[in-house]
């Protein structure tokens, strides 16, 4: 088990870099998993493929729920705050607190997009600033560009 402690821990730094609560979500379950299941199962290897499996699963619903409502709120300003006006919420779940501000929307590439400067505080006081573009897909949701 030894052997696994160390690149269990490389894999857990690695994760804060990740994207979104979905992608940190799976990571952390995977990683969770892993570990309960090479502890629990008389055969360490299949224990920790079957507890990394149903880790990431798990992980990435949970954090997917997280996210939804960020992506709502910010929807919801690309689509009623004029440009140039912030808009503040607070993510319950996470306690993370977003202000984002839009510009004005233009059409490119055939559809319509807006970019947005989002900045998200973190609880423990820190801020990190995001510049973004979305485009308002056909169902009249507003998506970001990946």
């Amino acid at each position: 088990m030894n052997r696994f402690l160390i690149p269990m821990l490389m894999l857990l730094v690695l994760l804060t870099g990740c994207a979104n609560k979905a992608q940190t979500g799976a990571g952390l379950g995977a990683l969770a998993g892993a570990t309960v299941g090479a502890l629990t199962f008389n055969n360490k290897v299949s224990g920790a493929a079957i507890g990394a499996g149903t880790g990431l699963l798990l992980g990435y619903i949970a954090g997917n729920e997280l996210d939804k409502e960020d992506r709502a709120q910010l929807s919801r300003t690309l689509e009623h705050t004029p440009s140039g006006t912030s808009r503040e919420w607070r993510n319950p779940d996470t306690d993370m607190r977003y202000t984002a501000v839009p510009r004005p929307a233009r059409r490119d590439h055939g559809r319509i997009e807006r970019d947005v400067a989002l900045t998200a505080t973190f609880p423990d006081g820190k801020t990190d600033t995001v510049h973004a573009t979305a485009y308002r897909a056909p169902d009249g949701t507003w998506r970001l560009v990946q």
